[in-house]
Order: C-alpha cells, then structure tokens, then sequence
C-alpha cells in the first residue's frame, strides 16, 4: 500500500463534504495546518491523528495507511471464530466478557484486541 498519511487524511475529509477551513474548526486548529498536513509537508500530531480517527470512525492503522479496512488490521472476528478462541482461553473470554457491554460498537474491536494481547504475551 502506498498511500500517504496525508492522502488519507484528504480523503477522508473530502468523503465527509468537508473543506479545510471546516475541518479545522472543528479539530481546534487553523486551515493551515490542515493543508500541510494532507499535502505531507508537516506530520499531523498525535492529538490530531486521534481526532481524526474518532470523528471519522476510522482505526489509525487506516491512516498510517497499513491497511485498506477503515475498521483496522483486527476487525472483529465472526461469532464462530469468537467461539474458538474462547474455547482456547476460557479465562481471557471471562475477563474480556465483564469488560465490555454487548452490542456497543467497540464491543468486538476491544475484545479482539485484547485477545491479541494475550496472544501476543502466550509467544513471548
């Protein structure tokens, strides 16, 4: 994949129907800034790469453009596939179930990620 972080960021933007002088307004920074960050003459802050993600409902894997999927490289697993991690690993799907609401959007993206986690620290 060799699309820019600033590319993402005008497209992303333009998707919205949103110019820079609004966009700005609306992360707390000035129209300036904002060009120099699409046209990759300046690095967008991490303050405003997290602002970019939440408003667009985006993952910053998207951004930093590591992936095609807005949703990130770890979308949620289907239910079958829920269904065998947790029989792997009974006591993370305990933990990970009192953690977080059913059917709330982050739901799946954080019990997966958490997941990872553990293993990530299983290979270690």
């Amino acid at each position: 994949m060799d699309v820019s972080v600033g590319t993402r960021l005008r497209v992303l933007r333009k998707d919205a129907g949103l110019t820079q002088v609004q966009l700005a307004a609306l992360a707390g920074t000035n129209q300036a800034a904002i060009n120099r960050y699409e046209t990759d003459r300046a690095a967008a802050p991490y303050r405003i790469l997290v602002w970019y993600a939440t408003y667009f409902n985006v993952s910053l894997d998207y951004i930093f453009g590591l992936c095609e999927d807005p949703r990130g490289r770890y979308v949620c697993v289907t239910p079958e596939g829920a269904a065998e991690v947790i029989q792997r690993k009974p006591d993370w799907s305990e933990f990970v179930e009192a953690c977080f609401t059913p059917g709330s959007e982050l739901n799946c993206r954080l019990k997966q990620m958490i997941l990872n986690m553990g293993e990530e620290e299983k290979h270690k």
